[in-house]
Order: structure tokens, then C-alpha cells, then sequence
């Protein structure tokens, strides 16, 4: 369908635009734009207003188009993981290939999520987002809990929590930094992050300092009897802050949480936005299977651990998309969204990943609790918490900010590497 729009509502078109507008746009004085065959023709007499809206609409094409085609051709990595596994090729190349499936798999399954709440509206769609927002890493920590390595699974939790932090939010700040002296964003949002954040660490550190206090100061037998115990009421504890958290940014606070962008119109119809969230789910389980088959012997042909890889390498593949996502919004020159994506993927580990991981584990047989009895992994956390709270306290980042945030995630990773398992 052609739209034909005046000089006077050039304004309007790009607001259009940016909200995810017209699929092919011709000006009436000569301007044509059509993202079929992405053809940009000029004719004379095109004011440079007008130039500008050209510039700005085919960047929008190219770039969404392009980021489309890449997570397609990624999907290749699917049939090539099962044909791996299949044809029982090296548990590294299967780990590998399958751990980087989950890539893009959980790219589309973001995308699904992010129509679906277009369908469904602000409240419903954030609810949403946030129901399946961890849900590639879910799915992997379950499958992996399942096959009985509980470290890994502990591991996983706080490799998500530093490297969405850390990593993600560093590599946002720097690539958003380019060419800008610094970044700004809501310092209500920054706040209430920041305190979800020491709440996870509170949450967290507890556990670990009751087994301490139980097992070696006063040497209690049973001792993990009472820690399954207490890992229960604290993952019912979190659920309930986690939910009082949505009941308070969805809607009683809504207005001072809202984005800082518009909100767009869904492209894809509810049919398909449901099929392709349930389709990629179902194979992210498939993938997340095949990589806990074969994690302990791939770690040993790697000569590294089953724990340095559930909390660098497993975590990255499940995280991904919200790095990617996180870069692409600091770039956009929205931080405050990128720190929401980043900070908020690791909050919603420790208040609804890990406690949900704590119930499933008694279904599954393998009761899980939430004592991490390694130091590094408290260190890690807690060192979070305190660097992001430094960082976003004063409402603005800038490139150097990145650059320590991605110097702790280096030396928190150096020492998990050499650490004995």
C-alpha cells in the first residue's frame, strides 16, 4: 500500500517511524523509499528536511533487516549441533555448537515475547517480558539441574548475574559512549534497581552465613536438612518481592517507570508470535539437553572445569540476546533502557530464576538450595552490587565507567578459571 505524505508532516513521518511505521513511504516531491528491494531515489527539488527523513528511514530498514538475517543464518547452528550429536562427534564440538544454538534461539524468543506484549498491552506485555525474558537460561539451568550437577547450576546463576552486569552493561556503555562525552537515564529507575540489587545479595549471602554458623561454628548435624529448609522460605520470599516489584513498576509507580521511548505496533501477527515463542522454547530444551550431556567430558577434554563453564560460558549463551539488545538501546543513546535490560536480567535471576530453580529441583529428585558455599561466587555478587551502584548513582555513565565494569568481569572470570573445582 502506498502513502503519500506533504513537506508540512515530514515531522510526523519520522515520529511514524519511529514507532515502527509504514513499510513504503513516498514523498510527494520526490523522495521514494521502498523496502522491498530497498531502492532510494532522489529528484530534484527535495528540501533538506526531507533528505534528512530518507537518511533516517533507510538506516531503520537496513538495520532491522540485517539484524533479522543474521539470527536466521544463526539458526543453521541448530541442525548442525544435531547432526554433531547424531552422528556422535566430539562432545566439544557438540557442547559448542549447541551452547551457540541458544544464541539466536533465544534472540527470537525475545522477539516473540516483545509482539506478544504489543498484542496484549502495557501491564500484560510487561508481564510478559519478564515472564519470559530468562527463559532460554531457565531452560538450560533446568536441564542441567536435571542431569544432577547442582554446582553447575549455582554456577550458572551467578555467571548470569555478573555477566549481565558486567559484562553486558560494560559493553553497552562503551559502545554507547562512542562519540558522546556521556550518557544519561532516570536516577528513579537507576535507584530502584541498585536497592533490588543489594536485596539479591542480602538474599544470597544469608544462606551461605546460616551454613557456616551451623556447620562449622557449632557443628548442628543435619546441617543441610536446615539449609534445604531455609532455601525454601527465601525462594518463597523472593517470588513475593519479585511480584511486588511488578505490582509496583506495571502499576501503582507505572508512570515514573515508563520507558523513555514510544511505544511501537506489533509487526507480527498473535498466531505467529505464539508459534514462534513456543517453537523456539522447544528447541532451546532440545539444545539445553545436548549441552548437559555432554558438559562434564567436555570440560575435561578442555582441560578446564564443569564450573568455570556454568558460570562464563554457559550463562553468555543464555544471555546474549540481552547483550545484544542492551548495546543496540546504549547506542540509540537510550541508557536508561540498557541499564534496565542488564541490570534488571540479573535481579530477575536471583528474585524468580533461581527461586523457581529451588522448587523445580524437589520435582525433578535433586533438591537444590541456595547456599553457594564458594567464596569467589559471594565475592562476585556482592562485588555487582556494590560496582553498579556506584556507577549509576549519578544518573550519567561514560565510556571509562564501561571500561571498569568490563575490567572486574575480566578478573572475576580469571579467577574462576584457575580456581581448584
Amino acid at each position: 500500500m502506498w502513502l503519500v505524505i506533504s513537506c508540512d508532516f515530514v515531522d510526523r513521518v519520522l515520529r511514524f517511524m519511529v514507532c515502527g511505521g509504514a513499510r513504503t513511504v513516498i514523498y510527494d516531491v520526490g523522495v521514494i523509499i521502498h523496502q522491498g528491494c530497498h531502492r532510494f531515489e532522489h529528484v530534484s527539488g527535495v528540501s533538506e528536511g526531507l533528505v534528512l527523513a530518507k537518511k533516517v528511514l533507510a538506516i531503520r530498514l537496513i538495520d532491522g533487516t540485517r539484524s533479522e538475517m543474521v539470527f536466521t543464518y544463526l539458526l543453521l547452528l541448530v541442525p548442525l549441533s544435531l547432526a554433531l550429536a547424531y552422528f556422535d562427534a566430539p562432545p566439544v564440538l557438540v557442547f559448542l555448537s549447541s551452547a551457540a544454538a541458544i544464541i539466536p534461539l533465544a534472540e527470537w524468543v525475545r522477539r516473540a515475547t516483545e509482539q506478544l506484549a504489543e498484542h496484549a498491552g502495557s501491564v500484560i506485555g510487561g508481564l510478559l517480558n519478564v515472564t519470559f525474558g530468562n527463559s532460554a537460561e531457565l531452560i538450560l539451568a533446568i536441564f542441567v539441574l536435571r542431569s544432577g550437577n547442582i554446582a553447575v547450576v549455582k554456577a550458572t546463576i551467578t555467571g548470569s548475574i555478573i555477566g549481565n552486569s558486567l559484562l553486558g552493561l560494560g559493553l553497552a556503555v562503551i559502545v554507547g559512549s562512542w562519540g558522546r562525552a556521556k550518557q544519561t537515564f532516570k536516577r528513579e529507575r537507576a535507584g530502584l534497581l541498585s536497592s533490588l540489587l543489594l536485596l539479591s545479595v542480602i538474599a544470597l549471602l544469608i544462606p551461605a552465613l546460616f551454613d557456616y554458623t551451623e556447620r562449622g561454628m557449632l557443628a548442628v548435624p543435619n546441617v543441610a536438612t536446615l539449609d534445604n529448609r531455609l532455601s525454601l522460605g527465601v525462594a518463597i520470599v523472593l517470588i513475593l518481592v519479585y511480584a511486588g516489584n511488578l505490582f509496583y513498576t506495571l502499576i501503582t509507580h507505572r508512570d515514573v517507570f515508563a520507558s523513555d521511548g514510544d511505544e511501537g505496533q506489533p509487526t507480527w501477527s498473535l498466531w505467529k508470535s505464539l508459534t514462534v515463542l513456543v517453537g523456539a522454547s522447544a528447541v532451546v530444551a532440545l539444545e539445553a539437553e545436548l549441552v548437559a550431556g555432554v558438559l562434564e567430558t567436555t570440560a575435561m577434554a578442555l582441560g578446564s572445569s564443569a564450573f568455570f563453564l556454568g558460570i562464563i560460558v554457559l550463562p553468555f549463551a543464555g544471555n546474549a540476546s540481552e547483550y545484544f539488545s542492551a548495546i543496540y538501546f546504549a547506542r540509540k543513546n537510550r541508557m536508561g533502557l540498557a541499564l534496565g535490560i542488564s541490570v534488571g536480567a540479573s535481579i530477575q535471576i536471583v528474585l524468580l530464576a533461581a527461586p523457581l530453580l529451588v522448587l523445580i529441583s524437589y520435582w525433578l529428585g535433586h533438591p537444590m538450595n541456595l547456599v553457594f558455599s564458594n567464596p569467589l561466587e559471594l565475592i562476585a555478587i556482592a562485588a555487582v552490587a556494590f560496582v553498579v551502584n556506584s556507577i549509576a548513582q549519578d544518573g550519567e555513565t561514560t565510556w571509562f565507567e564501561g571500561l571498569l565494569l568490563l575490567a572486574v568481569y575480566i578478573l572475576l572470570a580469571l579467577a574462576f578459571f584457575f580456581v581448584s573445582s
